[in-house]
């Protein structure tokens, strides 16, 4: 499934600042926090569409519709070029649909590929400005598709010079830079996972913690997931939410292997107040009972009461 998200990011296009305060003034400042309302990533439906037989924005305002028809007012796109902004926000401003955050593709540890990725999601930056687009997302690409290789150290040390290096940039912009990972970050000892983390400054990179991901990413551990809320809680700015049972993604998001009572507790402790999307996805062996509409519906009922205390 990593490679299949990587396969429709990198294929469909859009048609086919918040800052992190330090304790003492998180209380005082509260009435300056953001405080998103839950929004969806595109992937998600990206599958419900395809086990229809379908192409999720082979007909944009068709596609969009229904998104709309779930309840849920804000979408969170992947996004490949300025262009593909610039012909979504009329869709996002006819179906009346919020983009607080969006996901850009990446490629960091190798210099000449980077230089062309951080130019191509400024060119998105620049076109974003109308819709007050806050927070991107990225997950810099693996070394290679479909295999299990390493980045070495030097890539790595590379890729999170150059994190740092987009975060900065956005940060001019207005825009957080949320760092967000599937499984090949949290191999080897999470080395490239922490690496970018703590070889970049938290004011230009925040994190996006996926938390399905880092559990499934860590051999299905709950353990893992907790630790890194522990380590860099301050930093997570959004929270990608899918739930699974028995280690397969369900249709909707309830009640399974991730305990997320449990992370809504521990981020309301840090008076954290992530922006949180839904991206309940579909793979093999995953129920089939129900279409995307109805799903989604659910979905957000089911997070409108877990995450109730970070949304008020």
């Amino acid at each position: 499934m990593f490679e299949t998200r990587r396969h429709f990011l990198r294929s469909i296009t859009a048609f086919a600042g918040a800052t992190i305060l330090p304790d003492n003034l998180a209380i005082q400042a509260k009435s300056v926090i953001n405080v998103y309302p839950i929004a969806c990533n595109s992937y998600s439906w990206l599958t419900f569409y395809a086990r229809q037989g379908k192409t999720w924005m082979a007909d944009p305002d068709a596609s969009l519709a229904e998104f709309a028809q779930s309840g849920i007012t804000a979408y969170e796109p992947a996004v490949n070029s300025a262009e593909e902004v610039t012909k979504l926000l009329p869709l996002l401003k006819k179906h009346k649909l919020a983009m607080h955050s969006l996901y850009v593709n990446s490629t960091l540890h190798r210099t000449d590929e980077a230089q062309k990725s951080i130019v191509s999601v400024l060119d998105i930056a620049e076109a974003v400005k109308p819709a007050g687009t806050s927070i991107f997302v990225t997950n810099p690409s693996p070394i290679s598709w479909g295999t299990n290789d390493d980045k070495t150290d030097d890539e790595l040390i590379e890729q999170a010079r150059n994190l740092d290096r987009l975060g900065a940039e956005l940060r001019k912009r207005g825009i957080t830079l949320a760092y967000h990972t599937h499984a090949p970050e949290h191999r080897q000892a999470a080395r490239e996972f922490h690496h970018m983390l703590l070889a970049t400054n938290p004011k230009n990179v925040s994190l996006c913690l996926d938390a399905h991901w880092i559990y499934r990413g860590s051999g299905n551990s709950q353990v893992a997931l907790f630790d890194v809320v522990k380590l860099y809680g301050k930093r997570i700015i959004e929270v990608h939410i899918r739930q699974s049972r028995n280690s397969i993604w369900q249709e909707t998001f309830g009640d399974g292997d991730l305990d997320y009572q449990l992370l809504a507790d521990k981020l309301n402790a840090l008076k954290s107040r992530p922006n949180l999307v839904l991206e309940q996805c579909l793979e093999k062996g995953s129920p089939n009972t129900m279409g995307p509409i109805e799903a989604h519906k659910q979905d957000l009922a089911s997070a409108k009461r877990v995450f109730a205390g970070l949304i008020d």
